[in-house]
């Protein structure tokens, strides 16, 4: 049964802690709660098995650490009709029949330190740059990003609310820190402009992450579909894990296999 949900008990926030779907779901919930309409909750309950999911705008995230039914979840995805859905490995080969869905493959890195060039200057990097000046740099590499007013509606308040941190290098590359629960990180939305590709900026950014993120023992992941995994193996990170996301193929974009920001 799926049953939408307007708290989230001691016991369901450690379930949810185990698994980087969980923590996505844990993380909007502290910086949304559930006052929201275009950002909901919902319990999945099937005799004594349990799971949850989250709806953000066009992004459906499922946490389950058992092996739950799935055609109640195929009939609320194709109600909905989300662009992306994130879900446990098991359920991938039912959910991927839904009509218009695609398979796309990912690889999970951890951010691992290495020495970065005696180009790169801290100095350089922003803590705070201009959320227009990020979208603008995120938007020149991923042309089926969500519009300017969402993203920047959920981009100020994430980190107004202290769940995100976004920081850019040189006017040119940009990260967000997307959360971080119990000292570990899941890094996204790292884009460079086109005119400062090849510069090293991109490698020497995420070099020196790692590194100030370690400073302060915590451990950093990022997700790349296939046409990134190259890159990050060439900087040094390392191989966590394989799996697949789905996403629509019906909705038009300028390059569908670049798959959505995570």
């Amino acid at each position: 049964m799926i049953t939408q949900i307007t708290s989230l008990s001691e016991t369901e926030i450690m379930k949810l802690k185990l698994s980087w779907q969980g923590k996505k779901i844990l993380a909007y919930f502290k910086a949304y709660g559930t006052d929201y309409d275009f950002c909901r909750f919902f319990r999945l309950e099937y005799d004594s098995k349990e799971g949850w999911m989250f709806l953000l705008n066009s992004t459906l995230v499922i946490c389950a650490e058992d092996e739950i039914p799935t055609e109640e979840i195929i009939m609320f995805i194709q109600m909905h009709l989300p662009f992306r859905i994130e879900c446990p490995q098991y359920m991938i080969p039912y959910l991927s029949d839904i009509s218009n869905y695609q398979k796309l493959r990912r690889t999970m890195f951890e951010l691992i330190q290495h020495d970065f060039s005696q180009d790169f200057k801290e100095s350089d990097v922003d803590m705070n740059p201009n959320l227009t000046d990020v979208y603008n740099i995120l938007k020149e590499g991923f042309p089926n990003l969500i519009e300017y007013p969402l993203w920047l509606t959920d981009t100020s308040h994430r980190c107004r609310h202290g769940i995100s941190h976004v920081l850019n290098y040189k006017d040119s590359t940009t990260v967000t820190l997307i959360f971080d629960i119990d000292d570990t990180v899941l890094v996204g939305q790292v884009a460079t402009k086109p005119s400062a590709r090849g510069s090293g900026y991109a490698r020497d950014f995420l070099k020196w992450l790692a590194q100030w993120l370690k400073n302060f023992g915590k451990q950093a992941v990022l997700y790349a579909l296939d046409i990134r995994v190259s890159f990050y193996k060439e900087i040094g990170f390392k191989e966590i894990e394989t799996e697949y996301v789905l996403e629509r193929k019906d909705i038009e974009k300028e390059s569908i296999e670049k798959g959505a920001l995570q």
